[in-house]
């Protein structure tokens, strides 16, 4: 076999080294076309800051603006290959191939299934995987500041959580790593197992079974199904950690021998929490009792929700040998991520960004932490997506809930938002509705509907662009 050329840029911007790309891969093609000996070459390199846009992308998805690149010292680049966008940066390992598959006896389809293989067998020894219907960022978010006070601690990047993002997570361990916290998103059957091959998780956690990726899953049964995929590929004598108040995870049972532990708010699981007080935007405290003990803490991040997953991660820091004083050092150190309800103070707003993704489930939670604020509560809501045929009545359903919740006023934009507007101004007349036909009509009108000192929350599913709105009201300057 032929031998193949390492070459190591070390850290360098992205265009130079794409022109390498280009020069050396003109090079086997020219090769080729004479019948001569083909190089196989593989570049390793670390870049510096860079998002890139894949010749099928989109570049409204570019969520951040040139003046926010400029600020990080991050580049944008459009290249002519396939994805949306793409990240890469200072720690992050690239690896380039630039060979001739004939000189290797393999296809296309080959090759592919061989860097899946790579990647099972380079995450061997780790793998702490988080799923869920809803909150498997913040949940991922807050297991990996728990372990981190006592591992070094992989996580996933952002929402890197399908296939392509999965990979391009464990292509990132190096030895010194001792945890990997991994996410997994889904929207069909059958994904989870393709993930779950590539993770081999030692831990398994599920949140909850909510109602989103209804058009192809169809039911929360479906649901369950699809998410608990996953156990078969989990390792032998490994974890699994569910919420025991859900209604379809409280009927998992020993699985492969494993035995699932359980949290949640109700005395019967065996992590639980009482005593939980919202302290507004500060976040939220309770007491979280263990079979190793009890602790008090203050989540850092406003919502029910998120005594949730401060009971995953202590469930997950017992299992890994932490103490509770580590554990809650852990949870009450745990910072927002921008997109799940990240606030920014504007000196004229407080904002609530929370339009990374929506679903009912957490658009409701949403709205309960809003009403919690201090000043005039402003609910500024988009369309919810892959709700299938229940559509108009999910969102409905959503409006009833922010028509009784104790909000000051309801602005939406989208379509479906028109049910969702409809059953708010049932449910309380005097509540301030505005709907509009689309985001671009909403933003139009939102300066003249806000006042300063406002509360407000964004949220939408993410087709809607509702980062576009956090960035302008982000701008905004007391007058």
């Amino acid at each position: 076999m032929k031998r193949t050329r390492l070459i190591d840029l070390g850290v360098a911007s992205y265009m130079p080294v794409w022109q390498r790309q280009e020069e050396l891969h003109k090079g086997i093609i020219a090769a080729k076309l004479k019948g001569e000996d083909t190089e196989n070459c593989m570049i390793f390199v670390e870049h510096n800051h860079v998002y890139t846009l894949g010749k099928s992308g989109n570049e409204a998805n570019m969520l951040i603006s040139a003046i926010q690149l400029q600020a990080a010292h991050a580049e944008f680049v459009k290249v002519n290959r396939g994805g949306d966008i793409t990240y890469h940066g200072p720690g992050q390992l690239v690896v380039y191939p630039i060979i001739d598959m004939a000189n290797f006896g393999v296809g296309v389809k080959e090759y592919v299934d061989l860097l899946e293989e790579v990647v099972i067998r380079t995450v061997g020894e780790f793998g702490i995987t988080g799923t869920g219907s809803v909150g498997k960022t913040s949940t991922k978010e807050t297991i990996a500041s728990v372990l981190a006070q006592k591992y070094r601690v992989l996580k996933t990047d952002a929402n890197f959580n399908n296939e392509l993002g999965l990979s391009l997570t464990v292509f990132r361990l190096r030895e010194e790593d001792e945890m990997a916290v991994l996410e997994m998103g889904i929207d069909d059957f059958g994904q989870m197992h393709r993930l779950a091959k590539i993770a081999r998780p030692e831990t398994a956690v599920i949140t909850n079974i909510g109602w989103c990726h209804l058009e192809n899953l169809k039911t929360r049964d479906g649901i369950l199904q699809a998410k608990t995929e996953i156990f078969d590929h989990l390792r032998e004598n490994g974890h699994i950690i569910i919420n025991g108040d859900d209604d379809k995870l409280s009927t998992v049972g020993t699985v492969h021998g494993i035995k699932p532990v359980h949290f949640g708010l109700d005395e019967k699981n065996e992590y639980y929490a009482d005593e939980i007080e919202s302290q507004g935007f500060r976040g939220i405290s309770c007491r979280i009792h263990t079979p190793h003990g009890s602790f008090s803490a203050l989540i850092p991040i406003p919502g029910r929700h998120m005594v949730y997953n401060a009971l995953a991660g202590t469930a997950v820091g017992c299992m890994y040998g932490l103490t509770l004083e580590q554990i809650k050092q852990g949870i009450e150190t745990l910072q927002s991520v921008s997109g799940r309800f990240h606030i920014i103070e504007t000196g004229k707003y407080t904002v609530v960004d929370d339009c990374y993704n929506a679903n009912p489930v957490s658009m409701k939670a949403s709205l309960d932490v809003l009403k919690e604020a201090k000043g005039r509560k402003v609910a500024v809501l988009g369309d919810m997506g892959e709700l299938g045929t229940d559509e108009v009545a999910l969102h409905a359903e959503v409006g009833t809930h922010a028509g009784t919740c104790g909000i000051d006023a309801l602005y939406c934009a989208g379509p479906l938002c028109e049910h969702l507007a409809k059953a708010a101004k049932e449910a309380d007349s005097k509540l301030e509705v505005r709907h509009f036909a689309d985001r671009e009509s909403l933003m139009a009108e939102l300066p003249k509907l806000l006042q300063d000192g406002d509360q407000i929350l964004v949220k939408a599913s993410h087709f809607m662009e509702y980062g576009k709105i956090v960035e302008m009201l982000e701008t905004a300057q007391k007058l």
